[in-house]
């Protein structure tokens, strides 16, 4: 669109070979360059375009239209800051991780996953010993890293609780659970080399259980899981800056919980 000239582009295809009128159409663009152009067809825009969807089935027209109203208040109000162009977060300025600072729907969605897909089911499938249901909720948070379109980190903070900090924020790192993550990844890489790529796609597909769930799944409040995780620290190996952490009082403490709040009966290789 030219909202100056209040003129849109029109396209003339060339139906040969086509498969798709929304996922790269066209063998080329040929016209004279009028500046920068947003091609939505382009295949590396499919994942924007899920987002979008995503964000209309999420939000509904009227809360998008309400977002933003606000970012447009918020850029004439605003300075523009030196690399405005560049991608970048904006982080708070306390380093603990509060309520606010996740959305609560998509840790419910990697929880729900975990539960679903561990940790009998996806240990048969990657073949790692060891691994549980707290592996694949970790496993859950680096596969939507590694498979999630931008919309998906506009609360960055959510990522620390795939294995915690060294400081303590949100909990202590939980070693156990740290390394088993980084065997699943090691064997799937190396078996993808190798020619196999069935285990990288198991992961991609937790990425997308995790987010299909979270559009229906409950779970506990931020406080009572962020209670549940450094209760149930000690069975993890969790590990900081201050030490080993110690075994919490009775029998009943170091349960951690599941997708649905409640507690998760606790054995090894978690």
């Amino acid at each position: 669109m030219n909202g100056d000239k209040r003129q849109a582009r029109r396209y003339h295809w060339l139906s040969e070979d086509l498969k798709s009128f929304v996922d790269a159409p066209h063998s080329a663009i040929d016209g004279k360059n009028q500046g920068e152009i947003v091609n939505l067809t382009d295949r590396r825009a499919d994942a924007s375009r899920t987002g979008q969807l995503s964000l209309l089935s999420d939000l509904g027209p009227d809360r998008i239209v309400g977002e933003v109203a606000a970012l447009r208040r918020l850029t004439e109000t605003a300075a523009q800051p030196a690399q405005g162009m560049l991608p970048h977060l904006v982080m708070p300025e306390h380093h603990d991780v509060r309520a606010g600072d996740v959305v609560l729907r998509r840790l419910h969605g990697a929880l729900a996953a975990a539960a679903d897909a561990g940790p009998k089911d996806f240990a048969d499938l990657l073949m790692v010993p060891g691994v549980g249901a707290r592996t694949v909720f970790s496993l859950a948070q680096v596969a939507e890293v590694v498979h999630g379109a931008p919309c998906r980190f506009s609360d960055p903070a959510r990522f620390s609780f795939a294995h915690g900090g060294k400081d303590r924020h949100p909990y202590p790192v939980p070693t156990r659970v740290y390394d088993k993550t980084l065997a699943v990844l090691r064997d799937a890489l190396h078996k993808a080399k190798l020619g196999n790529d069935e285990r990288l796609s198991a992961i991609k597909r937790l990425d997308a259980q995790a987010r299909d769930l979270e559009r229906r799944a409950g779970g506990p409040s931020f406080e009572t899981f962020m209670e549940s995780e450094r209760t149930a620290s000690h069975s993890y190996g969790g590990r900081s800056v201050f030490g080993w952490e110690k075994s919490p009082e009775g029998a009943r403490a170091s349960r951690p919980l599941g997708a649905n709040g409640s507690a998760r009966k606790q054995g090894h290789g978690r």
